[in-house]
């Protein structure tokens, strides 16, 4: 990538009719430069439409990434079910390539009650045959577990750095608010912020690490759980958003940031002028 671009989780609400060509035009129109297509509950691209997709995306500018379905648990405890959740990766995967896109996240895996051996020995091989998948169908996109938003989920920084460096095309999705629910607030500064580039650095090199990124940012509702649901900028007054902004500028990064705030293209807006700025 060449730089940090912006965008939205979804069609910009300001879309009108809402749907995802016009919302690609929206994003260009707008001043932002991604959206991310959710297939969390079903695949709504058609095989016919994709190309119609990628070539509205290329026109405007526009980088594509998608969010793969909430139904998918790499760790669940039937085999059977761990395969269905691959094929909808797969699927999701193979849908954003039609169109253009560049990466598809997941929230890849519930602990439930394994081993943090055995949760990591599942998700893997089922990430092994996804990838081995798309090879044969000649998908190219990046695979991006991200991070966990609740503690019953695989997916600590940590975790997803060691997983992802046993393949080639698998880098973590880095979800800020999630990072910050799951560390019971504690990652809100801008020492902390940066901690985190180090790590991913550390651990891909510069190139991977910070010049191809998939990273999700919003406000946050958490508890002891972790994360309760998202919440807009004006709703979270104890984020430090300016702080993140300013790490990601100081480090240079580059790639697609999704913003999933409730109110999608007016946080997406403050957190790209509040980067530029900083």
């Amino acid at each position: 990538m060449d730089k940090l671009y912006f965008g939205t989780g979804g069609i910009p609400l300001s879309t009108e009719p809402r749907n995802t060509e016009n919302g690609i035009v929206k994003i260009n129109e707008l001043g932002l430069g991604s959206m991310e297509l959710e297939f969390v509950r079903n695949i709504t691209i058609s095989k016919e439409k994709a190309p119609q997709i990628k070539k509205i995306s290329e026109d405007e500018n526009v980088k594509l990434t998608a969010h793969a379905s909430y139904f998918i648990n790499l760790n669940a405890a039937d085999l059977e079910k761990r395969n269905a959740s691959r094929s909808r990766l797969v699927a999701a995967a193979k849908t954003l390539h039609a169109c253009g896109g560049y990466s598809v996240c997941v929230h890849s895996a519930y602990r439930l009650d394994s081993s943090k051996e055995d949760v990591f020995k599942n998700v893997k091989e089922q990430f092994e045959k996804a990838i081995q998948e798309c090879k044969d169908e000649k998908i190219n996109v990046w695979l991006r577990p991200e991070t966990a938003g609740k503690y019953a989920q695989f997916g600590t920084i940590d975790e997803l750095i060691e997983f992802s460096q046993g393949f080639d095309r698998v880098l973590p999705c880095i979800d800020f608010s999630h990072v910050r629910a799951t560390t019971d607030g504690r990652v809100n500064n801008y020492d902390e912020y940066c901690k985190i580039l180090d790590k991913l650095e550390t651990g891909f090199g510069r190139k991977l690490g910070l010049e191809e990124m998939h990273l999700h940012i919003q406000g946050v509702n958490f508890g002891d759980k972790g994360e309760k649901n998202h919440l807009t900028i004006e709703e979270d007054p104890k984020w430090n958003y300016g702080d993140l902004m300013k790490a990601l500028k100081d480090y240079d990064c580059k790639g697609c940031v999704t913003v999933e705030s409730p109110n999608l293209e007016t946080d997406a807006l403050l957190l790209k002028n509040c980067y530029e700025e900083s």
